[in-house]
């Protein structure tokens, strides 16, 4: 293409751009960009919610759905869903119980011991307020940090405490736990 400056849009930086958080200005190729990344973890997504799998079953879906190998100490239960799927980083020893929802496109880092409850949102982008910004999106990143619980229908979209308990909509800290 003579005269034209050809720029290929590159799919980790655009999610890494999501996930330094902050105020985001896309370009409609990031918007796409983003878009099929979407589309094609709700295929994913799709297969983890209208069949019956085994843990072990599981477990791969969500690894594919993530881009990394769950740890086999890890249990993920449908039915599920995300917007993006694959800014959420989990480690061992980890629940999520069911019907949980992940808005994750800021990042989503969930740490070691910790335990979902049903129905429990993390949700880490926003539009902007202003009518003529209202494309912008703004992210935050959520890290839920060792040994936390969160409780069912728990709305969460900020960073959590360890070895504590989090309850609620917006979700708050219930009690430290000490054991």
């Amino acid at each position: 293409m003579q005269g034209k400056n050809v720029f290929k849009i590159n799919k980790e930086e655009v999610l890494k751009k999501a996930r330094e958080g902050g105020n985001l200005h896309f370009t409609k190729e990031e918007f796409r960009l983003v878009d099929e990344i979407v589309e094609k973890n709700s295929l994913i997504i799709d297969q983890i919610n209208q069949h019956s799998h085994n843990t072990k079953e599981r477990r791969e879906l969500f690894s594919q759905l993530y881009g990394c190998q769950i740890p086999e100490t890890t249990d993920i239960k449908a039915p599920f869903n995300a917007d993006v799927g694959c800014q959420t980083f989990v480690e061992n020893n980890v629940f999520i119980n069911k019907d949980c929802f992940f808005m994750d496109l800021g990042g989503i880092w969930i740490d070691e011991k910790v335990k979902i409850g049903p129905r429990v949102s993390l949700i880490t982008v926003n539009h902007a307020e202003d009518p003529n910004h209202r494309d912008d999106l703004i992210t935050g990143s959520i890290h839920i940090k060792r040994n936390v619980c969160l409780g069912a229908n728990a709305l969460v979209t900020k960073d959590v405490e360890p070895n504590s308990i989090y309850v609620g909509s917006p979700a708050k800290k219930l009690r430290d736990l000490r054991y």
